[in-house]
């Protein structure tokens, strides 16, 4: 079964006075691209939560946050006395440099130097112990567990979108394969009017040349690879589905194949039945492809 990138989750829990909200949020991505925001003092947490994601996901833009708050509200703020003396000595050297070029330079305000990364920090509280890491790491793991399970239950219906495109596909390959054979009479007048102009003109052309001229004009009409070409991709696609690892890029690169051979369908179709058919399978091949951009 394969899972969705697209999938959402969130838990919360409580621990000797402090609460907690973890949310979870995953979109499509060609690769694996993890976005927490996480409190500044559960560094370890963070590296489980890397580790955990790693183990469960190969493809997705997932978000993950958790948000700590104590009794009285949250989590209380504090300044970093050595990251605001970096932030200041910085601000100093920065306003020399510029008097020294000529350059005039609005002063900074209280909320800017504030709002400088690593300033303001969240205070530390003696609750944050190695109990209440341990309960957050299995806390998350109920999250996890319920996003997958989102993932999953959306690779689900993706799987049964898909498959019924891919049986929309074999029906119009077959109708397309059908209108060939009903147009070979008038294909194979075309096709004596082309080799008359031919032999009309063979005026100082060897036999060889006459030759690959009529092997190109028969080539131009036949579109029987194009039908056998289509119908692999429709099993190899079918497959896939029920390969039940991470097939996306897999999925998205049949689409491109499919969508070559329709292209050339088209070009060679010389019948407007023909034409017509072969835009529906177009079509249909676009709608997949767009279900695909999901697919893990």
């Amino acid at each position: 079964m394969i899972n969705s990138m697209t999938a959402f989750a969130n838990q919360s829990g409580s621990h000797d006075g402090l609460s907690w909200q973890w949310e979870m949020r995953g979109v499509n991505a060609r690769g694996l691209d993890l976005r927490l925001r996480l409190p500044d003092m559960m560094s370890d947490l963070e590296q489980h939560v890397r580790t955990t994601l790693a183990k469960h996901l190969k493809r997705g833009n997932i978000t993950i946050s958790l948000r700590l708050s104590g009794q009285s509200g949250e989590a209380g703020l504090q300044i970093d006395d050595t990251q605001l003396d970096r932030v200041l000595a910085a601000l100093d050297q920065v306003q020399e440099r510029a008097f020294a070029m000529g350059v005039t330079l609005g002063q900074p305000t209280a909320a800017d130097v504030l709002n400088t990364k690593g300033v303001m920090t969240t205070a530390q509280d003696d609750r944050f112990d190695e109990s209440l890491a341990g309960t957050l790491q299995t806390d998350f793991a109920t999250l996890i567990t319920a996003f997958c399970q989102m993932r999953a239950d959306e690779g689900a219906a993706l799987t049964r979108v898909i498959s019924d495109q891919l049986g929309q596909l074999e029906t119009l390959i077959a109708s397309a394969a059908r209108t060939a054979n009903e147009r070979s009479e008038t294909a194979r007048d075309t096709m004596k009017s082309a080799m008359a102009r031919v032999m009309d003109n063979t005026d100082g052309l060897d036999e060889t040349r006459i030759t690959q001229e009529l092997a190109i004009l028969a080539v131009k009409s036949d579109i029987t690879e194009e039908i056998d070409r289509l119908n692999l991709h429709v099993t190899a696609a079918r497959a896939l589905l029920n390969d039940g690892n991470a097939i996306g890029r897999k999925l998205d690169f049949l689409c491109q194949e499919f969508n070559r051979e329709a292209n050339t369908l088209c070009s060679k179709a010389n019948a407007a039945g023909l034409t017509a058919i072969g835009l529906d399978i177009k079509a249909v091949i676009e709608q997949m492809r767009e279900q695909t951009q999901n697919v893990e």
